[in-house]
Order: structure tokens, then sequence, then C-alpha cells
């Protein structure tokens, strides 16, 4: 299998930790659906990052699908998400904090970054930057003083909401403060720290 996006996307990133987290083996190539667009639409008409080449040909995109692909390939007890339904359910929770998260932030950065400054709208960006603040001060009031955000073992939770704070921070510097929200910082700290992450850093 191929995964097929850049490392500065969250989403492609989440993939890519997710599966070396489960132990998947997979190629991973790096084009951009801007400056690669001619390459990236032979691969996919879609030019949607991530893309998974499967080994038959055929494609599948959105990070969600991918990575529940992912955890069907790993087989029994290597997932990524709790069994215990309670768990199970803040996981999810948290997860969609983070997705909710990582999409305005790229929304952020499509406005201030991408679309040219004559047409950017004002009152869309800051409705975007509040949504983000709003979403990172939710999930600093869920982290607890645990490791880890659902259990005693790293699960989809840390790397989505990780890999989120990692985005946002990266695209936007000064946005959002680890004073502000010191129990995400550390667990995005200890994230950032495991070998899927560090084999998933970009500049």
């Amino acid at each position: 299998m191929k995964l097929v996006g850049m490392l500065d996307s969250p989403f492609v990133r989440r993939s890519f930790i997710t599966a070396r987290m489960l132990g998947i083996p997979f190629e991973h190539q790096s084009l951009s659906v801007f400056r690669h667009f001619d390459a990236f639409h032979a691969l996919n008409p879609l030019v949607k990052a991530p893309t998974l080449v499967l080994d038959d040909g055929g494609t599948m995109v959105d990070s969600s699908q991918i990575i529940a692909w992912f955890e069907h390939l790993a087989g029994p007890g290597k997932s990524l998400l709790p069994a215990e339904p309670a768990d199970l359910q803040r996981c999810l929770q948290l997860t969609g904090w983070g997705l909710a998260a990582a999409e305005k932030s790229v929304q952020r950065y499509y406005e201030t970054a991408v679309r040219p400054r004559d047409v950017r709208s004002p009152d869309w960006l800051e409705r975007v930057t509040g949504q983000i603040r709003d979403t990172y001060a939710m999930i600093e009031r869920h982290v607890g003083d645990a490791d880890w955000l659902c259990g005693a073992r790293p699960t989809q939770a840390d790397i989505t909401v990780a890999v989120a704070w990692r985005f946002t921070r990266f695209t936007a510097p000064g946005l959002v403060d680890d004073s502000d929200y010191p129990h995400l910082s550390a667990l995005a700290t200890r994230a950032e720290g495991l070998p899927a992450f560090r084999a998933a850093d970009f500049p």
C-alpha cells in the first residue's frame, strides 16, 4: 500500500502515525495537492490528501476511513480504540474534537495563506479563530492528569489531538499559547516523543 500526501497535513500525518503504531506496512509518497497537482491527479483524480493506494490499485480517501481500514488490517489486540464502552465513547469524543480543531485550522490556513488578501473575509477569519480556541479549551478541560487521554497507552484520541495541536502551532504561531492549555501542551509533547510521531516529523 502507498499513503500519498504531505506530512504537514494533519490528516495525512494522523494516517501515517496510525499505520506505524498499528504495525501496518506501507510506502509513503510525499505529493502536494498544490505543487504536484498533475502527479497527484494521475494517482487519484480527486486530488485529495491523504490518498491510500491499495495493493489492487484502488484508492481510498478521508483519513478516518483510511484509519478504519488500518484498524481492520491490524487485527485483534492491536486496536488504537479502547474496548471498554465508556473509554471508547471518550476516545471517539476527543478524536472528533481533535478533528474539528484540525479542520478549522486548515480553513484558517487557506484563508490567510492561500486566498488572495483582497478577497479574504475578516468575519470568517475571526469566527474560525474563535472556534479553534474554543475547541482546544474544551479539550484542555478533558485532558486530566494521566499521561494519555483514554487509558494507560496512547489511543487514536491522543494521535488526533496531538497532530491537530502541532498543525495549529505550525500554521498559526502565537494563536494558541502553551500557558493557556498546559495539559494539552504536555500531552502533545509526550506524543511527539513517540517513535511513530518522530517518523512523521516535518520541518
